[in-house]
């Protein structure tokens, strides 16, 4: 590549990351380790903004909290941005707080990475009935959002959970586990609260195509079978596999340990009904396509699915026969989607910010100097969160092909950007509040450990203007320099 003089000797490259999620923390992290900022040749300030006050994104408000192996995760982030070469500002809304001209006035390159956090539609009759939930929701809630209602309406005995993904077994999880199980992770008072008082005995889980198609992992559906006092029901009818299913049995070991994983379950569950002596269960259907929601009163009380086949391709084509299940709630979890960003290019029908590898592009198709994506708001959200990883090189290495080619931003000292919110009145928090926040959090978790006699590693702070509130205290003596 071309060596990057234009800032080689005079100043660093100013880049401003929107989202502090892995696909946000994994490109910064990236561009601090590219060669030539390893060799000297290039020097870098990036500055990662966020929505929330805390960072982390989907893993603090996407995935279910009795997730071990996230935890992992956490710690690799926590690393990143501990090492205090990348400034975190948290609280900053973009389009409000900050738009898209005091982004390019103040930084050389933007990269947005703020993924995808709401449901995706299931243009199914009765799907706005009341009881008529997106899995993306619920997960917020009981992560401990601070944007969402408190309080969910867990009033449901009988529970369906469309998609056959992780969301989707996490989702059901949570709905028929038994809330004392969960004390042990951070949950949030509230959240436990409401899972307390859940009704709920039957939660069935349906997926159009069968064992052999499902998108879930071998970990997640382990899980299921950890949780008390649940059991798992399976359908005998809806092992179904054709010639396609049996090619990726063989040739992929993931898919072949679900079908094992599966297939020993449903051979040692008793055969009478009656032996399946568990206050609760969760059910495990495949080959089922939702076809309406059913509902009195404008609230849910069934829901009709059409009876699938494998066609000999993996793909589930329909067979004319129906049947009905009575639930008084459904819960959809069949992917998320992204939202657009004011001033950015937005493909509504793929929910992603049009882009060329990383180069975000205008209505014309035509790059836009110095402003990129990466993660799922880059290619949709397919993947596990270690794919982010590939997209950040992606797009951190076009940039710095595009370093001769940057706009002639103004950028402004580091703390220029400082005063700016300052003067918005933008309440932002820094690292340093999020370690107060953390350090908070485990300290009612301890707290709540010394009354409850269960180990609680932390408890969340749900309230948007309490986090706030704890983060700043880190600001009370420089809040000009955070």
């Amino acid at each position: 590549m071309s060596q990057p003089s234009t800032f080689a000797h005079q100043r660093p490259l100013r880049v401003a990351v929107i989202g502090s999620g892995p696909a946000g923390v994994y490109a910064a992290d990236i561009l601090t380790k590219s060669a030539p900022v390893a060799s000297g040749e290039l020097k870098v300030s990036i500055d990662l903004y966020d929505r929330y006050p805390a960072p982390y994104g989907l893993i603090r408000y996407g995935v279910a909290p009795d997730h071990p192996r996230i935890k992992g995760i956490v710690n690799a982030l926590h690393k990143v941005l501990d090492r205090g070469d990348i400034r975190f500002f948290g609280n900053v809304e973009y389009g409000t707080d900050l738009t898209l001209e005091d982004l390019q006035t103040h930084y050389d390159a933007v990269i947005f990475a703020t993924g995808a956090i709401k449901d995706a539609d299931l243009n199914i009759p009765g799907i706005e009935l009341e009881g008529s939930f997106g899995g993306a929701d619920f997960v917020s809630w009981y992560d401990g959002h601070p944007d969402v209602p408190r309080q969910w309406p867990l009033e449901a005995t009988e529970i369906a959970v469309l998609g056959n993904g992780n969301v989707a077994l996490d989702v059901a999880r949570v709905l028929s586990k038994h809330a004392d199980d969960l004390l042990v992770t951070e949950i949030p008072d509230n959240v436990y609260a409401g899972l307390k008082n859940s009704p709920v005995t039957d939660v069935h889980v349906f997926g159009r195509r069968g064992p052999a198609q499902v998108k879930f992992t071998p970990l997640e559906l382990r899980e299921l079978s950890h949780s008390r006092d649940v059991d798992i029901v399976l359908y005998p009818e809806d092992f179904e596999f054709d010639a396609e299913s049996d090619r990726q049995i063989q040739t992929n070991n993931q898919i072949k340990t679900m079908v094992g994983t599966l297939t020993n379950w449903i051979a040692e569950q008793p055969e009478d009904p009656a032996g399946f002596t568990a206050s609760r269960r969760l059910h495990l259907h495949f080959l089922h396509n939702p076809v309406e929601v059913l509902g009195e009163d404008g609230r849910v009380t069934g829901i009709r699915f059409e009876r699938t086949a494998l066609d000999g391709t993996g793909t589930a084509v329909g067979t004319g026969e129906f049947i009905n299940y009575p639930v008084q709630a459904v819960y959809r979890a069949v992917g998320y989607f992204g939202s657009a960003l004011p001033e950015v290019e937005f493909d509504h029908r793929r929910g992603v910010i049009p882009n060329d590898g990383g180069r975000v592009l205008d209505g014309s198709g035509i790059f836009v100097p110095g402003v990129y994506a990466t993660g799922w708001i880059k290619r949709g959200p397919v993947g596990l969160i270690g794919h982010t990883k590939g997209d950040a090189l992606e797009t951190v290495t076009y940039l710095l092909e595009d370093l001769e080619n940057l706009p002639a931003a103004a950028a402004p000292a580091d703390d220029a950007v400082v005063e700016l919110l300052n003067g918005r009145g933008v309440q932002f928090t820094t690292w340093e509040g999020w370690l107060a926040l953390d350090a908070h959090e485990r300290a009612l978790g301890d707290a709540a450990t010394e009354i409850d006699g269960v180990v609680r590693e932390r408890i969340k702070v749900v309230p948007r203007e309490d986090m706030v509130s704890v983060s700043r205290t880190a600001l009370v003596d420089a809040p000009a320099d955070a």
